[in-house]
């Protein structure tokens, strides 16, 4: 496992572990992502969902990392959490305020700054934002062609000196179906989601760091 100390890192972790999406119209030639997202993002405020996230680099082709586990999300509070349960146990909540990391292997809790931390994030595209309007202060938004039967939207962070190169948002229905995250080291992840079902009350966008466990605070 590895230690998160950094903004860097953080960074390249979010783009890995990390929100969007749109109506799929098969056979639409041109089928309009960006007015699917904006109403996504005014429509839906809450949700969880099984993923299945993974990971290649497109300069190293080789054996893809898959990994497995639960995502929910909440707004306008700006809460959400990826709990990583296959193969490795980890879990990322960012509370509204605050943004923590947990490796259980390290028994190690990263915190940060929530707003510092996920501006420019993939994460941000899900939890941030209540229309399309505001996300276009942070990344250019544009149309992109119909794939393997879902609508797409291409999102490109406005700052120059984010990880991030794209973000591909790929909707089925109204259902958020996959992310596709391509950073500048040549990584690329792909989160595919199951079904979205209600948030239960059972859902806790509040993180307790364990007893013993190492803080890293940044």
């Amino acid at each position: 496992m590895f230690s998160i100390s950094s903004p860097a890192v953080l960074a390249k972790r979010l783009t890995q572990g990390a929100a969007l999406a749109t109506f799929a119209v098969a056979g639409m030639a041109h089928a309009d992502g960006l007015a699917t997202l904006d109403q996504y993002l005014k429509s839906t405020k809450s949700g969880v969902a099984s993923f299945t996230q993974t990971v290649t680099n497109t300069n190293k082709p080789g054996a893809a990392k898959t990994s497995h586990g639960q995502f929910a999300f909440k707004r306008p509070q700006q809460q959400f959490r990826f709990d990583y349960t296959k193969p490795f146990s980890q879990t990322i909540v960012a509370d509204g305020k605050t943004l923590w990391m947990y490796d259980a292997d390290l028994n190690q809790v990263t915190q940060r700054s929530q707003s510092a931390a996920l501006s420019t994030t993939p994460a941000a595209l899900v939890a941030s934002s209540n229309n399309i309007q505001a996300l276009k202060k942070q990344f250019k938004l544009e149309n992109a062609p119909a794939k393997d039967t879902l609508e797409w939207v291409k999102a490109v962070p406005l700052k120059a000196d984010t990880q991030i190169k794209d973000v591909m948002i790929g909707f089925d229905g109204k259902q958020l179906r996959r992310l596709e995250i391509l950073d500048s080291f040549g990584q690329r992840s792909v989160m595919e989601f199951g079904p979205f079902a209600a948030v239960s009350a059972k859902t806790s966008f509040r993180f307790k760091a364990p007893a013993g466990a190492d803080i890293i605070r940044n």
